[in-house]
């Protein structure tokens, strides 16, 4: 009632809600709709600008780029031509005969020789790893000859730092000179420097112009790379020639190169080292550049930092993807927190690419400006529009107060006209206007007064009619009104209860409840409170005019609230049961003696066997003593000593019988259930009874079945059932009859049969449905043949006990079969023979790719389950589709929507009882996955005897679906 309220509105702002809804709002949906369009537009121009500005940016810094590297590699072919100069011409020296004095150089202590002045000469240092009496001094004064030419070819090129000769004795020439011996290490091997050895014959074995990387120079002239040839004398590498040129020339060279929108180029060598890289590069790719001061000596080879390869940065994927394999491209990356263009084009001559880097933001800085204006006048126009439709909204407002009071009269007059007749006054006085629709509203309301009187007066005669219906009746009708907490009783309870009027608070009707029914008839009264659509129902004793205690059984629901007074009230129906109640006690009572005498009958039966096994006992023992006499006893003493013996094997036979039967129905014990090889067992029970057999001259057969089968069992509980049943096929057969023992599938191969069967004198078919109640052998009690009657009885209650069924066929003077049939370990392929190989060992499927899980799943199951391990769920579907498996253990790391999703394919072609699947998690993800469809969830790692008994437990709720239906 108050949320229907609080939806009311006045008739001036309906009005006005009228207004906004069918002109205001229209209005402002169109204005909307073109000021969107305007935006669209607007933004839909500067994507097309930019996508066009950004296909011309490309090609603009492809083709930069690709010009940048032809004048790149303009000078390093220079760089080449210098270098391969320089090396043929000292290859030339080293074959001419020319007489030359030994150079002298200085000697230090240590054995270094070096020149230890500058004379304008190349610098020269002897490493005194090679000793001074082994020192080559006139190969010194040979290459000597070549100080002009080093010089002419360094200062010919101002991007040459240094050029030099390092021989295979650890002799280095180079020019410029500089202090050799403060610099380098004294017992430097120069054939340890990549400066050397990626010339040698090993490296290079076309003898080509190569480059080093970049390295630390020896000589402090900081972090540079070589261009290196060997020098030959005939086939023995005497050396290499070498021209440096530093990081900082190389990239003071890259900065004077031209790139569009401020970028910036770097050079990287083809296993994507940065080779240079100016300042701008270094913050956008992270890139640590270590610097070395000039002066400090180097002790070993360093070469430049792996940190500074492209592919120690996983943001740079597409780029390093592309690049080697690629002489040209460009690829758009996210570098600093801002978007770049990177593009590069290969150097032939030495496989570096020289990368250009442009930043986005500047090709797109005036398509963004132009955007950002035409965004600045759409702003205005939406001021514009606020301020016109504020004054628009103002005028309406003012003509909607107009509106309403010209309305507001009549309608009020109206509802003066509903007040009236909702108080009884059928005729109220008309409300005049001069609107013809509410005078018709009027003059409708006199007319739904003259009908509500005439409806009023139908209801009252409807009223007392169900009233008087009502009283006719035994029992009542309560209404119970929680906010007063009282109740009006209808029908004969009010005057069977001794109530002195129809109404009755809650205290008065509680005081006639006993106090142990209280708590469910007020438990009632809430439950049926909470529920309208639902009947709660409840029993309860109540006291009636007399003081007797009757049973009433209730039944109730709330209805829903009709007045505001009374939001909710609670209808219950109520029936006497007192007579229901006595008969449902007097046949407990019944049913409490008939299960103390069984009981009692269990507790004598085994008590009476225990106390006859030990009389039995004796009485055989003595007999068998007796027999151990001399032979010289009477015959006739042996034959009665031997009719005590049998006499005592019968009786104790009957007492074995009754203690086993007795403890089945009494503690119904736990199988062991576990596969039982079924060929085992049979030849086994055949051995057992081989001896009886032939002493009756019968016959035994045995029809071996598939060494592959096996039954869900207890081993020992089924070789009682075989044995008991052959004893009798041997007792009841003919003599020199024949005995089968055998075994066969059933129902396509979820079950097996092992039965036996004799060619013996059959059982009629009016007394088999006798045959299996205890001490019943069927007119043989007088007979010769000893039994007792118990052993069917007793095998079809362990056949049940092991989730198994028996059964027999019999013709009479033809034989009788008696058989148990017994789940099978594994249910058939689908598609397959179950005949052939379903029948065997319970196939255990693991999907797991941790072969430690295999070890600990194969060693749990070995001897009673078949073990297949699979590393993904694709190929344990393949499995499953072709392959018998009665258990299904995951152990993988799927997502749980992807095993949700595999498991509900699976019971849409497999069902439940059919395959039992459990899922290996770690502990904190139980939760996550408690809703798949799984039979257990168990932790990892997996532990051997809690996933044998996981195993067990669900393969015999297998066998308990094997029953019958």
């Amino acid at each position: 009632m108050q949320a229907a309220s609080k939806q009311r509105v006045s008739l001036r702002r309906w009005i006005w809600r009228a207004f906004a809804s069918t002109s205001l709002l229209p209005l402002i949906l169109v204005e909307g709709v073109l000021i969107t369009a305007y935006f669209i537009t607007n933004h839909s121009i500067r994507s097309s600008q930019i996508e066009h500005l950004h296909l011309s940016a490309t090609r603009d810094i492809q083709a930069s780029v690709q010009q940048n590297a032809l004048l790149v590699q303009g000078q390093l072919e220079q760089i080449h031509k210098a270098i391969d100069l320089y090396a043929k011409s000292t290859e030339h020296e080293f074959t001419e005969n020319q007489h030359l004095a030994a150079a002298s150089l200085s000697l230090s202590a240590d054995g270094v020789r070096y020149s230890a002045a500058n004379d304008g000469a190349s610098a020269s240092f002897y490493s005194n790893i090679t000793a001074p009496e082994k020192q080559d001094l006139y190969k010194l004064s040979l290459l000597a000859n070549q100080d002009f030419m080093m010089k002419q070819l360094k200062d010919g090129d101002p991007l040459i730092a240094s050029i030099y000769f390092n021989s295979w004795d650890s002799y280095n020439r180079i020019y410029p000179w500089f202090n050799t011996l403060e610099q380098y290490p004294h017992d430097m091997d120069i054939t340890q420097y990549n400066f050397y050895y990626l010339a040698d014959a090993q490296h290079n074995p076309d003898k080509k112009i190569v480059w080093t990387d970049v390295y630390l120079d020896p000589a402090g002239q900081g972090w540079m790379m070589s261009a290196i040839a060997p020098v030959y004398k005939g086939d023995f590498l005497e050396g290499v020639a070498g021209v440096d040129v530093t990081v900082d020339g190389i990239l003071k060279r890259i900065e004077q190169l031209q790139m569009p929108w401020d970028g910036y180029l770097m050079l990287v060598n083809n296993k994507l080292d940065v080779m240079a890289v100016p300042k701008a590069g270094q913050r956008d790719f992270f890139l640590g550049v270590e610097n070395q001061p000039a002066a400090e000596p180097v002790e070993r080879e360093r070469l430049q930092s792996p940190d500074l390869n492209l592919t120690r940065h996983p943001d740079l994927a597409s780029l390093n993807h592309n690049l080697p394999d690629h002489p040209r491209g460009i690829v758009a990356l996210r570098l600093n927190g801002r978007p770049h263009l990177v593009a590069w084009n290969e150097i032939p001559s030495t496989g570096w690419f020289l990368l250009a880097v442009v930043d986005e933001a500047a090709v797109m800085q005036e398509t963004n400006l132009l955007a950002s204006h035409y965004r600045e006048v759409g702003y205005l126009l939406v001021a514009g529009l606020v301020l016109f439709y504020a004054l628009f909204f103002a005028f309406m407002w003012w003509r909607t107060r107009d509106l309403s009071r010209q309305l507001s009269a009549p309608v009020q007059g109206v509802s003066r006209m509903m007040r009236e007749i909702g108080r009884g006054n059928w005729q109220p006085a008309a409300s005049p206007s001069d609107i013809t629709e509410l005078w018709s509203m009027s003059n409708q309301a006199l007319g739904m007064g003259r009908q509500l009187a005439q409806a009023e007066f139908v209801r009252s005669s409807t009223q007392q009619r169900l009233e008087l219906v009502m009283e006719s009746f035994a029992e009542g009708l309560w209404e119970y009104y929680p906010l007063r907490q009282r109740f009006i009783l209808k029908g004969a309870l009010c005057q069977r209860f001794g109530f002195a009027a129809n109404e009755v608070p809650m205290a008065t009707l509680l005081e006639n409840i006993p106090m142990e029914d209280r708590q469910a008839f007020m438990g009632f009264l809430e439950e049926a409170r909470g529920t309208a659509s639902v009947a709660s129902e409840a029993e309860f004793r109540i006291r009636d005019v007399h003081g007797k205690l009757i049973w009433i059984l209730c039944r109730g629901r709330m209805l829903e609230p009709s007045r505001l007074e009374d939001p909710s009230v609670v209808v219950v129906a109520c029936v006497d049961i007192t007579t229901l109640k006595q008969t449902q006690l007097d046949l407990r009572e019944k049913t409490l003696e008939a299960e103390a005498a069984s009981t009692a009958k269990s507790k004598f039966i085994s008590s009476m066997s225990h106390e006859l096994r030990t009389p039995l006992n004796a009485i055989y023992g003595f007999a068998q003593l007796g027999l151990m006499q001399p032979p010289d006893e009477a015959s006739q003493q042996t034959a009665n000593l031997q009719e005590i013996i049998e006499a005592s094997e019968h009786l104790m036979q009957l007492v074995d019988d009754l203690l086993e039967l007795s403890s089945l129905q009494a503690e119904r014990p736990l199988p062991d259930l576990k596969p039982v090889h079924v060929a085992s067992l049979l030849s086994n029970c055949a051995d057992m009874v081989q001896q009886q057999v032939a002493a009756h001259g019968q016959t035994l057969r045995t029809h071996a079945p598939v060494d592959t089968w096996y039954v869900w069992a207890d081993k020992r509980r089924l070789k009682q059932v075989l044995i008991n049943l052959l004893s009798n096929a041997i007792k009841y057969n003919r003599p020199g009859g024949d005995i089968t023992l055998g075994a066969m599938v059933v129902e396509g191969g979820a079950r097996l049969r092992l039965y036996v069967t004799d060619t013996g004198m059959g059982i009629p078919p009016a007394l088999q449905a006798e045959l299996f109640r205890p001490f019943q052998r069927l007119g043989k009690e007088n007979s010769s043949i000893q039994g007792t009657g118990i052993g069917l009885a007793l095998c079809r209650d362990l056949a049940l006990l092991m989730h198994g069924s028996m059964g027999l066929e019999s013709h009479v003077e033809v034989g009788s079969t008696f058989w148990i049939d017994m789940c099978s370990s594994a249910f058939p392929a689908p598609g397959g023979d179950p005949t052939v190989s379903a029948i065997g060992l319970p196939r255990v499927l693991l999907v797991s790719s941790n072969p430690k899980d295999g070890e600990v799943v194969r060693e749990a199951l070995a001897g009673d389950f078949e073990l297949q391990r699979v590393n993904t769920l694709p190929d344990a579907s393949v499995v499953l589709d072709t392959t018998a498996v009665s258990v299904l253990i995951v152990a993988t790391a799927d997502r749980v929507p992807v095993l949700d999703t595999f498991f509900r394919g699976l019971r849409t072609r497999i069902e439940e009882t059919a395959l039992s699947i459990i899922v290996v998690r770690a502990a904190v993800d139980h939760a996550s996955i408690s809703q798949l469809e799984c039979q257990a969830i168990v932790a990892s790692p997996l532990e051997r005897q809690s996933i044998r008994h996981l195993v067990l437990t669900l393969a015999t709720k297998r066998a308990d679906a094997c029953l019958p239906k």
